[in-house]
């Protein structure tokens, strides 16, 4: 079995290196590794620095020309990917790559997408409004689509391959969050939740996700839905 690990990567220079390092270090079962990593038109060294790990790590490097967001990001690396499943990484170090195999032990015939939720367990959690907000947009679109999910902003994300290039995604930033819990669920998919470990980083660290990315999520909810 194949799984395709995609990075979205913007402007993180600090973290990179370390992340891959973690990614190709972590167990994945008997699954065989095919990692993507997308530079989203960084600006603080990135690019530069994924020039020179490429000679260390055996990852796919795709570049935009110019920034479009982490939605935009994973589409792209979607059209390259070769895996028969398809997770989600972001290019911090807020998701441990240790958790790959309660991920992958979690996916079947009945649940072929799988989240990690950060509310389920022990996570630790970051700021307190983010984590309120983030409870909020969870509570919104369960109300409005009978779902009884936890966490819908988690970053790791697991699905089937044919099922996520098959959604048909449109958003490019982080909205892309809503929009795939709200396809997959439209096509009659069911979601499975397993409890992963979070350590938050703060706006000094690169922490980028902000109020608009909010109203923005909140909107992409009701649009789905209508």
């Amino acid at each position: 079995m194949r799984l395709s690990i995609i990075i979205p990567a913007y402007n993180e220079k600090e973290t990179i290196k370390e992340l891959l390092k973690r990614v190709f270090k972590a167990s994945s079962l008997n699954y065989q590794k095919e990692v993507i990593v997308v530079d989203d038109a960084s600006k603080d060294g990135t690019a530069e620095l994924l020039d020179d790990l490429k000679s260390r790590f055996d990852f796919i490097l795709l570049r935009h020309p110019k920034n479009k967001g982490k939605g935009g990001a994973i589409k792209t690396a979607l059209e390259k990917v070769t895996g028969d499943f398809v997770l989600i990484q972001d290019a911090d170090l807020e998701y441990d790559p240790e958790d790959y195999p309660m991920l992958l032990e979690a996916i079947s015939k009945e649940y072929p997408v799988i989240y990690g939720s950060r509310n389920l367990g022990k996570a630790e959690r970051g700021y307190l409004l983010f984590a309120l907000a983030g409870k909020s947009l969870t509570f919104l679109f369960n109300l409005l689509y009978g779902a009884r999910i936890t966490d819908i902003n988690t970053g790791y994300k697991l699905f089937r391959t044919d099922i996520i290039k098959n959604l048909g995604l449109k958003t490019d930033g982080f909205e892309f969050c809503e929009e795939v819990t709200a396809r997959v669920l439209k096509k009659g998919y069911r979601i499975k939740e397993v409890p992963i470990r979070y350590y938050p980083r703060k706006f000094s660290e690169g922490k980028k996700i902000n109020f608009k990315d909010g109203l923005v999520a909140i909107w992409t909810i009701v649009k789905y839905r209508i």
